[in-house]
């Protein structure tokens, strides 16, 4: 039986990490390879980031992302589905999982420990900690 996996993906290598171990582990399941636009990026000082402009554009380039992701996948014979989804990274992840019926989340951290992971946080360790699903995190050490 197909589970559905989410991948939570953005341009960092750790995602890319991510998207490699779900498309070598899981690629007979169904895959969704979500991307979250963050609300707490600069928006050139619009309160809440979600300025016609920006959201616009950070679209654009969500889209853009996907379809190099898409072709990665492609080069492997795995397809997807997609999603973008806008907030704070963590928290979209788990309810998108919690939303869609999703039984497993791969993501990728970069490893990070003490003091830096303190002062930068996680969004791995959220996701770990709220989801109620398991999460495989492809880590790349710094």
């Amino acid at each position: 039986m197909s589970e559905r996996i989410l991948v939570a993906f953005e341009d960092a290598e750790p995602a890319w990490e991510a998207l490699e171990e779900a498309l070598t582990r899981f690629r007979s399941d169904d895959l969704i390879v979500l991307h979250v636009l963050e609300t707490g990026e600069s928006s050139h000082g619009v309160q809440g980031g979600v300025a016609d402009g920006w959201y616009e554009a950070k679209r654009e380039e969500a889209e853009e992302l996907l379809e190099r992701a898409q072709q990665v996948a492609d080069q492997q014979g795995v397809s997807f589905a997609t999603a973008v989804e806008t907030g704070q990274p963590a928290d979209e992840i788990v309810e998108y999982a919690k939303q869609h019926d999703i039984d497993h989340i791969v993501m990728g951290s970069h490893g990070r420990s003490g003091i830096s992971r303190i002062l930068v946080g996680s969004v791995a360790e959220s996701v770990i900690r709220n989801s109620p699903i398991s999460v495989t995190v492809a880590r790349v050490p710094e």
